[in-house]
């Protein structure tokens, strides 16, 4: 790996989508942005032309697309897509909201409890592989554009997946932090305190949306 050219990623959680504001899982399956969550990544393209990045690459879900759109027509990039970066697949979970889940899947809902990385939701997929599969488009870019700012626009699971990576965080523990729609955060590679490592610059930073629809949201 190239080690020594500090290299960034501004990791972007997706605007708010009608599934969002409505609390249900979303995972593979998709909703459309609502006029808050449009907003939203307007804010925010805005307030990334104050920033130099190199390249902008989207998950390839709908959600996530629609704003990478609005960005781009912000600060003038192509925007990539890159399937590795989805949200991770909730299968018979997704459209559900949680009473709904406690309804239907209560079993199900036990497990996702008891953050066993191996747990393979039916018809979906376990924590462990949607962290793999996140993290093999880390592992890529750093090797391949070392050096560079690269904005990724995401989801909540994504970077749930990052955090961990950067810092260590063993998949079996809770989370311990948020991520709000349109919220920037920060990961550099280089050397920091001697040693070339990860480190986290600013998370779930939503400075620029002023208050505006502040939903955690699922997926």
């Amino acid at each position: 790996m190239k080690t020594h050219r500090k290299t960034t990623l501004l990791a972007i959680r997706h605007g708010e989508t009608r599934w969002n504001a409505e609390q249900r899982y979303q995972g593979h399956e998709d909703s459309p942005l609502t006029d808050i969550g449009r907003d939203q990544a307007t804010a925010l393209g805005l307030r990334l032309k104050a920033f130099e990045f190199n390249s902008l690459i989207s998950s390839d879900l709908g959600r996530a697309q629609k704003t990478a759109a609005i960005i781009a027509r912000i600060t003038g990039h192509t925007v990539e897509t890159d399937r590795r970066i989805r949200e991770r697949n909730y299968g018979v979970l997704e459209g559900l909201t949680v009473p709904e889940i406690k309804a239907k899947h209560y079993e199900i809902l036990k497990k996702l409890d008891e953050n066993d990385p191996k747990y393979v939701i039916p018809m979906g997929e376990s924590h462990r592989q949607h962290y793999e599969r996140n993290v093999s488009l880390i592992h890529d870019l750093l090797n391949q554009r070392a050096g560079t700012n690269i904005a990724l626009v995401i989801h909540g699971g994504v970077l749930d997946s990052i955090f961990r990576y950067v810092a260590g965080l063993p998949l079996d523990r809770p989370r311990c932090f948020t991520t709000n729609n349109t919220s920037l955060s920060m990961v550099t590679h280089g050397i920091f305190y001697g040693t070339t490592r990860w480190v986290i610059e600013r998370w779930n930073d939503v400075g620029h949306l002023n208050g505006m629809g502040r939903n955690l949201g699922l997926g």
